[in-house]
């Protein structure tokens, strides 16, 4: 079952909560849009799948469906919660150029991109959606943008299903915070397969190393635990696996710009 609360609605624009509670493995029905739609998960976990390529999507991939695009969706570990923003195909153009989507229309949520649609949510809460709404939705698409067109290797642009599903099964693993996920090499001998080869493909299909891609998913639970209003800096490192406050500390700022301190503010 699907339901949607309206966010945000501008005549260019749309901003979207989407909560799913469907569960099933199966395929459904073919769904597609006038509108480009830009999809972010906020909690939960389900596959797309669109010109015969499967997609996991969570909360560090998004994807981009164009107008007239046929997907399908399947939920099989159950309901989430989504970010979905509507534009129209001339704000499209405005925002992206001419320049058609040539490779791929998933997208690696790196954890600015999940600060960007955080403060975009908090934005929505407020009577200022014109403007400063506005401005934090261009940006963030804009980050979309330049991620896609820029990255000298797209996330999915040249990865085997073999590699696709061996990455799935890592981010799962990393996801759950599985006791094979401590390292790169538990996180292989679980998987059946070479370091090598699980490094290899993991840089292949979202550009980014393991060791990034599972920092970056300590940083979103950070995120959570601070918008929630968390101030024991030094219980959260700990909760999380880092080795002190300071490694905390310093991961968040490579990844974000910002101290857990100033995130704070920022998320208010």
């Amino acid at each position: 079952m699907l339901s949607f609360v309206d966010l945000a609605t501008r005549p260019e624009f749309a901003v979207t909560a989407a909560t799913c509670r469907n569960d099933h493995t199966n395929w459904s029905a073919v769904e597609s849009h006038r509108h480009v739609q830009v999809v972010l998960v906020r909690q939960g976990r389900f596959r797309r799948r669109v010109r015969g390529v499967d997609t996991d999507v969570d909360p560090t991939v998004g994807y981009v469906g164009m107008p007239g695009e046929e997907e399908h969706f399947a939920h099989p570990a159950g309901g989430d919660v989504c970010t979905s923003i509507s534009l129209t195909p001339a704000l499209w153009r405005t925002l992206a150029g001419d320049t058609p989507w040539l490779t791929t229309s998933t997208v690696y949520v790196d954890a600015r991109l999940d600060l960007a649609h955080r403060r975009l949510l908090a934005t929505t809460r407020t009577p200022d959606v014109d403007y400063a709404g506005a401005e934090r939705l261009t940006g963030l698409i804009r980050h979309i943008v330049d991620q896609v067109i820029e990255a000298p290797a797209p996330a999915g642009a040249s990865a085997s299903p073999g590699d696709r599903a061996l990455v799935a099964a890592a981010r799962d693993l990393i996801r759950d915070a599985h006791s094979a996920a401590t390292g790169l090499l538990p996180l292989a001998a679980h998987l059946d397969v070479s370091p090598y080869r699980l490094s290899r493909a993991f840089t292949r299909q979202l550009g980014v190393s393991l060791t990034r891609y599972r920092n970056r998913v300590r940083v979103t639970r950070a995120l959570d635990r601070l918008e929630a209003g968390e101030n024991r800096l030094g219980a959260l490192a700990a909760d999380l696996g880092f080795a002190d406050q300071a490694h905390l500390t310093r991961t968040m700022r490579d990844h974000l710009g910002h101290t857990p301190t100033a995130l704070r503010r920022l998320l208010a």
